[in-house]
């Protein structure tokens, strides 16, 4: 029963440092790729949906993104939800592609792109210490339900706890590397 706490913390802490992975993926510094409009949403017929799924998005060289949407009434729609973004980005439509040039990184933008990293880092730290409020919540249960000890409840609380800490030490490593990434010039 304990283990089981502790394997469902460790693997729900796991996706958390997956998910800022692929957050801080989103965030550019300063070259072109495909994975930066992953989470740019669209209406398409009443759902929002991502960007990827009603167009078709590829590099058109190192510092511009061509999105040929599937439909020509979306073209529009799908322009506007790339200009609404956080991204800072200007896309141009030509035709039925909209076309998305990279504009360089400011040291200004630098440091916003900084506070985002940072935002996200701190989401991902409050995602990891929700897992271990749950945990030790279902602990306190089974204590509770008399079919552990406590002094059983209090040694899984200390793993969950080294587990935690484990965790929030990759993100800071994670969101330390990023940032070292979008200050290099």
């Amino acid at each position: 029963m304990i283990q089981d706490v502790k394997n469902t913390a460790d693997q729900k802490m796991h996706k958390s440092l997956e998910a800022l992975k692929n957050d801080l993926a989103k965030v550019r510094t300063g070259r072109a790729h495909t994975g930066l409009l992953d989470h740019v949403m669209v209406e398409y017929y009443g759902s929002m949906v991502a960007v990827n799924q009603v167009a078709n998005v590829n590099l058109a060289d190192a510092r511009t993104i061509n999105v040929q949407p599937y439909e020509k009434n979306m073209t529009a729609k799908v322009e506007k939800a790339i200009r609404d973004s956080d991204l800072g980005l200007n896309p141009a439509t030509n035709g039925d592609v909209i076309r998305v040039p990279m504009p360089m990184l400011t040291e200004e933008r630098r440091r916003d792109l900084t506070k985002v990293v940072r935002t996200e880092g701190e989401n991902a730290k409050v995602a990891i210490r929700n897992v271990r409020r749950d945990a030790n919540d279902a602990l306190k249960k089974l204590v509770k339900d008399k079919e552990i000890s406590e002094d059983d409840e209090r040694r899984a609380q200390d793993d969950i706890q080294k587990m935690t800490d484990k965790a929030v030490a990759e993100v800071d490593k994670m969101l330390q590397q990023k940032e070292a990434d979008l200050m290099a010039v």
